[in-house]
């Protein structure tokens, strides 16, 4: 059974980091994509971040470059997602996700209706 936990989210002050963990169960995340959403009160779910993890290229939205990075550790099946700088506007509800079976190209990184697998999500909530 696919399985994907979240966790590290938490409330810290503008400019503060939190690095979020996707931990990742009953697959194997060498041949997947997995991507980063954020859900926003009142806000549509965008795409944040994602992993080509066979290729370990990595992909950003405009927001988050230069402030977010993306990893994986193959030995814990886990993908990372680094937030530092963080700013009020970053405050959502955080979700990992991975789509089966993986579409082919690029375009539709950050596209979550691609995706078919979604973790429980974390609360990241970014105020002074």
């Amino acid at each position: 059974q696919v399985q994907l936990v979240e966790s590290g989210g938490g409330l810290v002050q503008p400019g503060h980091s939190l690095r979020l963990s996707c931990a990742a169960s009953g697959f194997t995340l060498g041949y997947y994509v997995i991507g980063w959403f954020r859900q926003a009160p009142g806000k549509e779910r965008e795409g944040v971040s994602c992993i080509s993890v066979g290729d370990s290229s990595t992909h950003y939205v405009n927001s988050v470059k230069g402030r977010f990075t993306i990893s994986w550790d193959s030995a814990k099946n886990t993908v990372y997602l680094q937030m530092n700088s963080l700013k009020p506007e970053d405050t959502a509800v955080y979700y990992c996700a991975a789509p089966s079976p993986r579409p082919d190209g690029s375009s539709w990184y950050f596209d979550f209706e691609y995706y078919d697998y979604w973790g429980q999500g974390t609360q990241v909530t970014v105020s002074s």
